[in-house]
């Protein structure tokens, strides 16, 4: 895809150009605490995107969910095809505050980098599109397809409210592809193109079998124990060799296809590095290779993310608990649904003896993916040859989940990433930042698409 050497060069020139007044608005955005999960900076944080899109000529308007509003905006260009751009204005919690550096939401520059909550995830990647596009307009005159925004409020959060949404405004939101909300390098440099997510069952169980706590001496030997009660429970999900013995679980599981293998296959060997940062001495089943790779994203999970019960402080405390719970994560491949597994879940411990054991349903989303071969994933990789000088990398799936699979099913788009993270970002903990130079090169690699895309 060939494009006129001045033209880019004029593009690249305006965004670095413009680096300073961009940043400044990186950091008005990244200044509103937007955190979902304590509902915080919500409305402030919303109307401050819309006010930066309808800046640049784009019909804007805050469309009210169930919970947090989406920011829908459109602009018209001088090609037939519409690209839709999906991001999120909400972040993480910022805590705990004392392990930043500098405060979360007073974005600092220091050693060519950005420093903020939602800097990376996902403020810096929604203005580094507007950077993109403010070139582009600057040098051609006018943007070469339509563009459309849908930026939510509850991404971090499990998108709880944006099923509904989309359904009810595929109309509006009907595009020829969209550009998902993240993108990354590897630890060399290398881009990646991500063409799927998992999906995702999120749920708590919890035991209650007492009124309230009694002492460990009086009711050890007669009460029943609602932490005991949760860990008999939980002990029948998972065997030790990995399994997960609800049964029919893996029943739908899609296997993946000799291209997934192929893709697999060419991607670098990541186990040494993973070694190193999360202290591994050895990955499950003793697994290596493209071996591994399958097993890390086209494998269903069951984790657990955390439990509750008791005392828990420094010192004793001779306690029998009353209540427990737990939060467990089941990570979907395709063709498996939230519906399902929770109904498989809820009849599991029901035949397990363990039908007071509670089971609340927090967030899910299903699986879904684009072809590797599709036109548009295409003209994404080959634009990132252009910017980052090396073929990208192209994963057929993910471990992560998303709510990619409400813009597949209802819009039938194919969904490619770019973006400007990298492996260092620090994303959801403290110092959360992004590399200035990943931003340009993010900026500049959305520029060469909408170019490809006009055409």
């Amino acid at each position: 895809m060939a494009h006129d050497p001045q033209v880019l060069a004029q593009i690249d020139a305006y965004i670095d150009q413009h680096l300073e007044q961009t940043f400044a608005e990186l950091g008005r955005l990244c200044a509103i605490p937007s955190v979902a999960a304590q509902g915080t900076g919500i409305e402030p944080c919303a109307n401050l995107v819309a006010e930066l899109l309808r800046a640049r000529g784009f019909a804007t308007e805050l469309i009210p969910t169930a919970g947090n509003p989406v920011v829908f905006a459109e602009a018209s260009g001088t090609g037939s095809k519409t690209l839709l751009c999906y991001n999120h204005y909400d972040v993480q919690p910022a805590e705990p505050f004392d392990l930043w550096t500098s405060p979360p939401f007073e974005m600092a520059r220091r050693d060519g980098k950005l420093f903020a909550r939602g800097v990376a995830d996902d403020k810096g990647e929604l203005i580094s599109r507007l950077a993109a596009i403010d070139a582009v307009r600057h040098v051609l005159g006018a943007l070469p397809c339509n563009v459309k925004f849908a930026v939510e409020g509850e991404e971090e959060v499990s998108s709880v409210n944006l099923p509904p949404f989309v359904e009810q405004h595929a109309e509006k939101l009907a595009a020829d592809a969209c550009i998902w909300e993240f993108g990354s390098v590897d630890s060399e440099g290398t881009p990646i193109e991500y063409l799927g997510l998992r999906g995702i069952c999120y749920v708590e169980l919890s035991a209650e079998t007492l009124s309230l706590d009694a002492h460990s001496g009086l009711g050890g030997s007669i009460f029943p124990n609602a932490a005991w009660r949760l860990v008999w429970a939980l002990g029948t999900l998972k065997g030790p060799d990995g399994h997960v013995r609800i049964p029919g679980f893996y029943d739908n599981v899609l296997q993946p296809s000799e291209r997934d293998m192929q893709l697999l296959a060419a991607l670098p060997d990541r186990a040494a590095e993973m070694r190193e940062t999360y202290g591994i001495k050895d990955f499950l089943y003793g697994l290596e290779g493209v071996e591994l790779r399958r097993e890390e994203v086209f494998v269903p999970t069951c984790t657990i993310c955390g439990l509750t019960s008791g005392y828990q402080g420094p010192g004793s405390k001779t306690v029998l608990p009353a209540k427990a719970s737990a939060k467990v994560d089941f990570r979907l491949v395709l063709n498996q649904t939230p519906a399902e597994i929770v109904a498989k879940l809820r009849a599991h411990l029901d035949a397990e003896g363990f039908s007071d054991v509670q089971v609340t349903l927090l967030g899910g989303g299903r699986p879904a993916r684009t072809d590797p071969d599709h036109p548009f994933i295409q003209l994404v990789c080959e634009t990132a040859r252009e910017v980052y000088g090396r073929d990208p990398q192209i994963w057929p799936l993910i471990g992560g989940s998303g709510p990619n699979y409400l813009f597949s099913h209802y819009l039938g788009v194919p969904i490619a990433t770019l973006g400007t993270g990298y492996p260092g970002s620090r994303a959801h903990a403290p110092d959360e930042n992004l590399r200035i130079d990943d931003f340009i090169k993010g900026a500049r690699h959305m520029a060469r698409v909408l170019l490809g895309f006009g055409d």
